[in-house]
């Protein structure tokens, strides 16, 4: 099947009524999690996932990914409005976007990150549809040795880019891989970490664990806090305001389009996301403007490239996902769960394997970024609205919606029992500066990387060697090992085992 068959028969199954349905309300939860301070795609994604079971696994991905991108367009609404950002890869969307609301041009601000996410999203799936196929053909000579240093290769980006402090980050991801052992060996039959207890056979639920450290333990950090959101008392309804003038779009289409294909590029990457594109758009923006010294003023062009590059690494994460079965961010592991749960495997012949799940999904993807552009702009004074909530309205709710999506799982009291302890440990984690992206891609990746390493070793007669003499997987084992030591030779180098933040130089 060529591409163009490909997304005609997508198109098709995307525009049935009931993909239609949870395509739009995954988007419209997206938006609400990402206004929402202190959630996130992940906490939303966690929150509804039991949901998609109840559904074909098609529908629970469509779900699922609208959740994604329309929390990244969320976000950034109370970044401009009330300079919090709803979702980390927000924050830099404040330092131009706040400062355009404080000047009384918040609506215009607001459009342009619709229309960059719009954007974004469409240059997204067009490069998805040509690049992923394109992929695949090369992804099919991957054996248990690539798939292991591929798995490797992306923990280890997600340590170093996870927090500031590699340790820190190797520390977690050690956590996550011993938790990941827990249960009966695969090969063996073994039983490992069990204590004798029937419920840890099957190993430790890892639904249950994300909810913990990422839902339960961002309500036991917010209710520590107070938002005081000082909503500006500007006209968001004002059309002439509202969309962008001739010079606007001349000065904004640039940013965008860089951007969108910055952000699918970084998307694709081991541990990158969102976050890293958007506020490598800007610095690149920053850059190569004519005037630098007016970033951070309130200029358009410093809204519209970092939203612009979130969105498209929406898209691109799906790429190594949907084509090779390894998630590089904690977003897409949750969904390679849900799909899991569901039976599919995603692997290099998905595509040719269930072409229309995966042509749908991508297609959907685009009817899921229209429906945000039409869906958002007039619901910008709603969304503002919901800031006004206290926390202690909203976190009852949340752990409601998790204590009931963890039981719905498997009914065992002991997954709860399992979300809350890691709920403590997740809050503890926060407020020592731990990351948790390398926990918990560490407990996703980590029956992938045992298994792999497993039968590489059966292949090879226990020679540790074929993961080297082999050129992809030596080549992804030398960039592995190329991460770790990247902080020395930038130590040697004398600049540093820190970014300086974009603004600061």
């Amino acid at each position: 099947m060529d591409i163009g068959q490909g997304i005609l028969l997508g198109m098709q199954n995307a525009l049935t009524p009931g993909n239609l349905l949870v395509c739009f309300l995954g988007v419209l939860w997206g938006t609400l999690i990402g206004v929402l301070p202190g959630i996130g795609p992940v906490g939303g994604m966690t929150i509804l996932m039991p949901l998609t079971f109840g559904m074909d696994v098609t529908s629970g991905l469509i779900m699922m990914a609208g959740i994604y991108y329309g929390s990244m367009y969320g976000g950034s609404t109370t970044s401009i409005l009330a300079a919090i950002p709803g979702e980390v890869a927000s924050a830099v969307t404040v330092l131009d976007g706040h400062q355009m609301a404080l000047k009384g041009r918040a609506g215009l601000a607001l459009s342009l990150s619709a229309i960059g996410s719009f954007v974004a999203g469409t240059v997204g799936v067009i490069a998805l549809s040509f690049v992923a196929p394109a992929l695949v053909s090369v992804a099919l000579d991957f054996g248990p040795p690539e798939y292991f240093a591929l798995a490797a290769l992306g923990l280890s980006m997600a340590a170093y880019l996870g927090s500031g402090s590699l340790v820190k980050g190797i520390s977690m991801g050690l956590i996550g891989l011993t938790l990941s052992t827990v249960g009966m060996h695969i090969t063996s039959g073994e039983t490992r970490f069990t204590f004798n207890r029937l419920e840890l056979l099957g190993g430790i639920e890892v639904v249950a664990v994300l909810m913990g450290i990422f839902g339960v333990a961002e309500v036991l950090v917010n209710i520590e806090k107070h938002f005081s959101v000082d909503l500006l008392h500007v006209s968001l309804f004002d059309f002439r305001k509202l969309l962008p003038s001739r010079q606007e779009w001349r000065v904004t289409a640039g940013p965008m389009v860089r951007g969108s294909l910055l952000g699918f590029v970084v998307g694709i990457l081991p541990g990158s996301g969102a976050t890293v594109s958007s506020f490598l758009s800007y610095a690149i923006e920053k850059r190569i403007s004519k005037h630098p010294e007016r970033f951070g003023t309130g200029i358009p062009e410093g809204v519209a490239g970092p939203e612009a590059a979130n969105n498209a690494a929406a898209a691109g994460a799906m790429i190594p996902l949907l084509s090779l079965g390894v998630p590089y961010n904690v977003v897409t592991a949750i969904m390679l769960s849900a799909m899991i749960v569901h039976g599919v495997f995603p692997s290099p012949l998905l595509m040719e394997r269930e072409p229309l799940f995966f042509w749908t999904v991508i297609c959907s993807m685009y009817i899921g970024n229209v429906m945000l552009l039409v869906l958002n702009l007039p619901l910008i004074g709603f969304w503002a609205s919901l800031l006004r909530l206290p926390y202690r309205w909203l976190y009852p709710m949340i752990l409601l919606f998790s204590i009931t999506g963890v039981y719905s799982i498997n009914f065992r009291m002991a997954d709860l029992w399992v979300m809350m302890l890691f709920g403590l440990f997740g809050y503890f984690m926060k407020k020592l500066d731990f990351p948790a992206a390398p926990l918990a891609l560490a407990i996703v990746l980590g029956p992938l990387m045992e298994n792999a390493l497993t039968q590489s070793m059966i292949l090879s007669d226990g020679n540790p060697i074929i993961l080297l003499n082999r050129p992809v997987s030596g080549a992804l084992i030398a960039l592995t090992m190329l991460v770790f030591v990247s902080p020395l030779i930038t130590k040697l180098l004398g600049r540093g085992d820190r970014l300086v933040p974009v603004g600061e130089e």
